[in-house]
């Protein structure tokens, strides 16, 4: 009687559950039998397996073969991801190949039947938590270039069952995959200068990036309100290190292709108004990321923000305080990080023309209320920044000549903000918690006296609070002020309107 062990990792959310497979080699009727839960894509692995080691010419034991997925608790998915260790663990309690030296491996992959190596998806968790138990990891060859942005890991690609043996048996080794930081392909196009006017609302938007916050734009159709927030990755700074690895894991995960070139670029996404609860949120059986955790240290925007259910956009309160969402269903729970900034548009009125000096606006007064209040006050009152934005003057519209900032002057503000954030609070302003507010964001009493009268006269909340001394922070920061003077503090204020 032989057995063997090898390690391998399933797919549990952004984590990387190690998953131990022993294989018990018995005298009996040959079968093969896996135990440990698998589901039906795992089970098939057996018949796979089989066909990939006798067209690599080797034995397959006429035996009674056991194989246990432990831990026994953890659903084991995620199709063909353990053919590779299962197919080793076959040969190596049948001595086809020597058992001293697969303690130091994790092996993940799916096998066709000729025995070439398929790639799986979710590599980057894996390769993660492989990194932090010291061991190496042979996969696809497909999946080299995704886990090799996990620094201080030993990655070994291939493309064949025979040459992980050959590596394993000492005759042929498997060369160290390498890959250099990888090279940040030009910025878009697209630049902050491209919007005509619209100063108030380029400084709302200044703000936002500095600090992190929540902005809602306000304004009839076409005065701009979409093309100032796809300008807004332009001028945020770029994704530290791990930054770029935890969002690039959750794309991972997602199944979404993986572009090298690219993983240090903040994500932008803009779901469609269409878009459902469980489609921003996540879910699904087992539970896959949403759109607010593939927005993770980047921006979500939603245009025609009122546009959207209203369960919908109920969904987004916990997680833009939280940073996280738990996904819960029958058999499977999983957490995302979900740490994104919300950009949202909205028109004044449900024809869009309320205040655009046209005289086109035919809405009646309960129109404009039930159209606004598709919005709850709960969630306007985390969102930080409340801008309009008006219809722009013809002759500013038809000027030949602008003058207007770049995004990468104005990048160099925020970037010089994010800074001072760093050294002082190792986070963003809008990250802050209520004790480090006290700490950082201190008033003069005639400053406090001014606060205490606008929450009194616009009716603000604890929150509201809160956000606006966070967003007087952020304003000091971009004039390199150590305090925050009277003056932050009014513009701050100046931006906390409803709709």
């Amino acid at each position: 009687m032989s057995l063997a062990i090898i390690h391998s990792r399933a797919n549990c959310g952004i984590a990387a559950p190690a998953v131990t497979i022993e294989v018990h080699i018995s005298r009996g009727l040959p079968s093969l039998s896996i135990v440990g839960l698998p589901e039906t894509a795992v089970k098939e692995s057996k018949d796979r397996v089989r066909s990939a080691l006798l067209n690599s010419n080797f034995e397959f034991p006429p035996r009674r073969i056991t194989i246990n997925l432990a831990p026994a608790d953890l659903p084991k998915k995620d199709g063909g991801r353990f053919d590779l260790p299962i197919a080793l663990g076959v040969l190596a309690a049948s001595e086809q190949v020597p058992l001293q030296l697969l303690d130091d491996y994790e092996f993940i992959g799916e096998l066709a039947l000729t025995g070439q190596l398929r790639p799986v998806n979710a590599t980057l968790p894996l390769a993660i938590a492989a990194r932090d138990a010291k061991r190496n990891l042979i996969l696809p060859m497909e999946n080299a270039d995704e886990a090799a942005l996990v620094k201080d890991l030993n990655i070994l690609p291939t493309d064949h069952i025979l040459a992980v043996i050959s590596h394993l048996q000492g005759i042929t080794r498997i060369k160290k995959h390498k890959i250099s930081t990888p090279p940040q392909k030009p910025r878009d196009s697209l630049d902050l200068c491209d919007v005509r006017g619209q100063y108030h609302a380029k400084r709302a938007l200044e703000i936002a990036a500095a600090g992190g916050h929540a902005l809602l734009m306000i304004g009839p159709p076409g005065t701009g309100k979409t093309m100032l927030a796809s300008r807004l990755p332009s001028i945020l700074p770029p994704m530290q290190d791990h930054e770029a690895l935890a969002t690039a894991a959750i794309h991972s995960i997602s199944g979404k292709p993986f572009d090298p070139n690219r993983w240090l670029e903040r994500p932008f996404r803009n779901p469609h108004h269409t878009a459902s609860s469980i489609a921003l949120v996540g879910g699904g059986n087992p539970p896959k990321p949403g759109e607010i955790s593939l927005a993770h240290n980047g921006v979500l925007f939603l245009d025609e923000l009122p546009e959207f259910s209203r369960r919908a956009l109920e969904v987004l309160r916990e997680p833009l305080e939280a940073g996280q969402v738990t996904i819960a269903r029958a058999n499977h729970q999983a957490l995302f990080p979900c740490k994104f900034q919300l950009i949202s548009a909205m028109n004044p009125c449900p024809c869009g023309h309320l205040g655009d000096n046209q005289g086109n606006c035919n809405c009646t007064p309960q129109q404009i209320h039930n159209y606004r209040a598709k919005i709850s006050g709960p969630l306007l009152d985390r969102i930080d920044l409340h801008v309009t934005v008006p219809a722009l003057p013809k002759t500013e519209l038809l000027a030949t000549e602008t003058k207007a900032e770049t995004s990468q002057q104005v990048r160099t503000r925020v970037n010089a903000a994010r800074k001072l954030q760093q050294q002082r609070a190792q986070k963003p302003n809008t990250h802050l918690s209520n004790k480090e507010i006290e700490k950082h964001c201190q008033l003069d009493k005639h400053s406090q006296h001014l606060l205490a009268a606008s929450m009194e006269q616009l009716k603000l909340s604890a929150r509201a609070y809160h956000r606006i001394l966070k967003v007087a922070r952020t304003i000091a920061d971009l004039d390199s002020s150590p305090n925050i003077q009277q003056q932050h503090l009014t513009e701050a204020l100046s931006y906390r309107k409803t709709t």
